[in-house]
């Protein structure tokens, strides 16, 4: 949505003035497994198996609403978030059953604490000295003190989507 962007610019603007280098996301998600490689002959039924953990879920929402700053494993990418503070308890039970399917064909299962985001902005390298502190403090305010953003930061979960290579699959929640 339009005021979304008003606010990912927002937020963007104000941590480049700490970490020039950084870029504002292009897609957002919600990640409920770590990426994972599935063989060619795997993608069928493990397709058809998510498609049956998951076709007891209904529909949820969740706030996705405090900045937070994160790295990945290897601290060669820092990224700016927005944590989920509502509706974490539906995405753990989400992240059971997807594990489930993984395990099934035993591939690595998802963060035993996980901290579920969408991410915002990246940049190259660990620059989360540069933005934890001060930046973070600034970022959380515009985003406590935008007009739109208890709306706009309020998730309908509707479906869940795989993909895999150019493969998309959508698993539409009740």
């Amino acid at each position: 949505e339009e005021e979304f962007l008003e606010l990912l610019e927002l937020l963007v603007s104000r941590a480049r003035t700490y970490v020039p280098s950084l870029a504002a996301a292009e897609e957002f998600h919600l990640s409920l497994s770590q990426c994972v490689v599935l063989r060619y002959h795997w993608i069928e039924p493990f397709v058809r198996s998510l498609r049956e953990h998951l076709a007891s879920f209904h529909r949820f929402f969740c706030v996705a609403d405090q900045v937070k700053v994160y790295t990945n494993e290897n601290k060669t990418r820092t990224f700016i978030g927005l944590e989920v503070s509502a509706g974490h308890f539906q995405l753990l039970e989400l992240v059971s059953e997807v594990d489930r399917v993984l395990e099934e064909f035993d591939l690595p299962t998802y963060y035993k604490d996980p901290s579920f985001h969408i991410s915002l902005a990246w940049c190259v390298g660990d620059m989360s000295g540069k933005l934890e502190g001060q930046c973070l403090r600034e970022l959380q305010d515009i985003v406590d003190e935008f007009e739109d953003s208890a709306l706009l930061l309020r998730i309908q979960w509707e479906q869940i989507r795989c993909k895999s290579g150019n493969k998309h699959f959508s698993f539409p929640l009740r």
